[in-house]
């Protein structure tokens, strides 16, 4: 940055500054996105406004930047030019506004995208921002999307803008059409879940509250215990989140749970616990009695998961800082494997994902999913009931990780859920899918395995 054509420069937007700082930290660093908004909110004082504005505009752009470096590649004297990293990004903030945005004037958003261009690298670079903006503004037909009939994964991959193999696995699962509008709900801001902690707050009460308080709501569509809050932010976050009286998650995690079915004074063991949402969901069902070890080799994450045990007022929850391949017992009659996994279900909640996440990392997760499987299975005594759950779509990662297993382990049978779990979300071998489009919650998969009386099997 040349400070001559800084001193020289306009002012410039700070929030939208502060965008293309964190915008860069995502796309050309590789930091998690809601990270890099963290650090740079850090730096600054903004208001509540600004950070949901930046939170708007820093999941778009990085959601949506394959269809916006498709759109610009249009108006560039030479398609294959090279931009440097800070002109690009603050290319792709300029469109997202005016293509995915309706509350920004489409002056406001180019003038700004040229004071930062001026401003951030030079000013002569405000001159080509403004070009390409108007240019698309003028003449939006000159950007030709690949036929969606003949070209169909081409075209979904750059239109909903996510990387070609995953595009390429949706429409072997699912077809053309259900492919398109699983990409379609990724690309909206995901919906917000609060799963009441009966321990502090009764159904009635809270269904009060947010009555009183002129709050929109609707129960879950599989488990009594989920709100759905159509509202933006977090309503009533002083008087039900940090009160402990609702924990924020997806319905679809709390099935995995119900699989499980924690019981009062049951011995119940959570392995890969952290940050805890299924732990404390577990304590919440076994109303604060027995004993749930939690195994999680992340330190920070279990102290974050100490921190919401405190908060909603459970007990009886044991951290344990360790490896779970290493984690050697006690054994338990319940075991809860929640499998690090790719997150192909909730692509929707982390903008970065679609980027970081390549089709060789489901399959070296495969490998390391099936080692703690196997694992979880020898902590397990005769007659004990494991749950193995994941927040991904992946077949690899899912069904042929069970497959595989059962073939290895005759002492294990499948165990069909119970009748909490709708029918439609059980096919036809007794494995729960969870789809974003197709239940309107994330995507996962769960499955529980019973342990045979009798089993002799030793304890690692």
């Amino acid at each position: 940055m040349e400070k001559s054509a800084q001193k020289k420069s306009p002012k410039y937007d700070p929030v939208r500054a502060a965008c293309i700082m964190a915008i860069g930290m995502v796309l050309d660093r590789g930091w998690k996105t809601d990270e890099a908004i963290t650090e740079v909110l850090s730096g600054g004082e903004f208001s509540e406004l600004d950070r949901r504005f930046m939170l708007q505009l820093c999941h778009g752009v990085v959601k949506m930047r394959r269809r916006l470096d498709f759109t610009y590649s249009f108006f560039l004297q030479k398609p294959n030019a090279r931009l440097d990293p800070v002109t690009r990004n603050i290319l792709r903030l300029g469109l997202y506004q005016l293509i995915f945005t309706d509350r920004i004037p489409h002056g406001a958003a180019v003038s700004e995208s040229v004071n930062l261009a001026r401003g951030l690298v030079h000013h002569s670079r405000g001159s080509f921002v403004n070009a390409i903006l108007r240019n698309y503004l003028r003449t939006p037909e000159k950007v030709v999307f690949p036929d969606k009939y003949e070209r169909t994964e081409e075209y979904l991959a750059n239109y909903y803008s996510y990387p070609d193999w995953f595009v390429k696995y949706c429409l072997s699962e699912f077809g053309p059409e259900r492919t398109e509008q699983l990409l379609i709900r990724g690309n909206l801001p995901p919906q917000l879940t609060y799963r009441i902690n009966r321990l502090q707050i009764h159904p009635e009460e809270l269904i009060g509250l947010l009555e009183r308080n002129k709050i929109d709501y609707s129960p879950g569509k599989y488990l009594k215990d989920y709100y759905y809050i159509r509202k933006q932010g977090l309503p009533l976050e002083k008087e039900l989140i940090d009160t402990g009286k609702v924990y924020i998650q997806d319905e679809s995690a709390g099935i995995s749970v119900r699989l499980v079915n924690p019981r009062p004074k049951d011995s119940f063991l959570d392995l890969c616990s952290a940050p805890g949402g299924k732990a404390t969901y577990a304590a919440a069902l076994m109303r604060n009695t027995g004993r749930i070890t939690s195994v999680d080799i992340n330190l920070k994450r279990l102290e974050t998961l100490v921190d919401n045990a405190r908060r909603l007022g459970i007990r009886i929850v044991a951290p344990v800082v360790c490896d779970v391949l290493d984690f050697k017992g006690p054994a338990a009659g319940k075991v809860l494997l929640d499998a690090p996994c790719s997150g192909w279900g909730v692509v929707g909640r982390h903008s970065d994902l679609r980027w970081c996440k390549s089709r060789e990392d489901s399959l070296k997760l495969a490998r390391s999913q099936g080692q703690l499987l196997r694992h979880a299975a020898d902590l397990l005594t005769p007659g004990g009931t494991l749950v193995y759950s994941t927040c991904t779509i992946i077949r690899d990662e899912n069904d042929q990780i069970i497959e595989e297993f059962l073939l290895d382990r005759p002492d294990f049978t499948l165990v069909r859920p119970g009748s909490f779990v709708a029918r439609e979300l059980v096919n036809e071998r007794g494995f729960i899918k969870t789809y974003p489009v197709f239940d309107n919650i994330d995507g996962a998969f769960c499955v529980a395995l019973k342990k045979k009386l009798g089993s002799d099997r030793k304890m690692p």
